[in-house]
């Protein structure tokens, strides 16, 4: 893409991985990846999979190199352990001011058809996840959800008792203003006012 996407966000770390390693057969012009590198050094990635994807190739390596690894020659350098922050603090223990995000869920596919909205308050900075959490919180009859945990982050299977099925194709696709969210629920943070959209959905 023109902005130096590849594919999406999280396609970008294995993509840039293989355009290092073969960048020598690439004909009539070299791979430019200074676009590629300005995309995810800008990007806040959470999940452990997309950042073990994504620093090899911001090393100049490829998974490809692991083979070659002296590892007698590192040393062990622990990271500094630090304690994580309340969901309502900044850093700093500043209190996050609240935004208020509107959440709708919609099904217009099988059984019986629903649409509600709701409005939640929650700390800005928080996830999406969060928002979904606090919905439930305060309407479960109506709000209510599961999750499973995957290698890039929870994923929302089931809301209002409605679950997604691979026999049947279909999944809880969310979007913002119509558009389908590039970040998963463990990971994006939606704006003050922003209204954000679970639609039961087929692919």
């Amino acid at each position: 893409k023109g902005n130096g996407v590849i594919g999406n966000i999280y396609s970008m770390g294995l993509a840039m991985q293989a355009l290092e390693a073969t960048r020598k057969f690439y004909a009539p012009r070299k791979w430019d990846c200074a676009q590629a590198f300005s995309v995810v050094s800008s990007h806040d990635y959470q999940q452990p999979m997309a950042i073990a994807q994504v620093l090899p190739a911001l090393v100049g390596r490829s998974y490809l190199d692991a083979a070659g690894l002296d590892c007698a020659a590192t040393k062990d350098m622990s990271p500094n352990q630090q304690a994580p922050l309340s969901p309502a603090l900044g850093t700093h223990g500043v209190p996050r001011a609240p935004i208020q995000v509107h959440y709708s869920i919609t099904n217009t596919l099988q059984g019986k058809h629903f649409h509600y909205s709701t409005s939640v308050t929650v700390p800005s900075g928080s996830t999406l996840l969060r928002v979904l959490e606090v919905a439930a919180e305060e309407n479960p009859q109506t709000f209510s959800f599961k999750t499973e945990q995957k290698s890039w982050g929870p994923m929302v299977t089931s809301i209002h008792g409605l679950a997604g099925s691979e026999v049947d194709r279909t999944y809880w696709q969310f979007l913002s203003a119509g558009n389908a969210l590039d970040q998963g629920v463990g990971t994006y943070k939606p704006h003050n006012g922003e209204h954000i959209q679970a639609v039961f959905s087929t692919y």
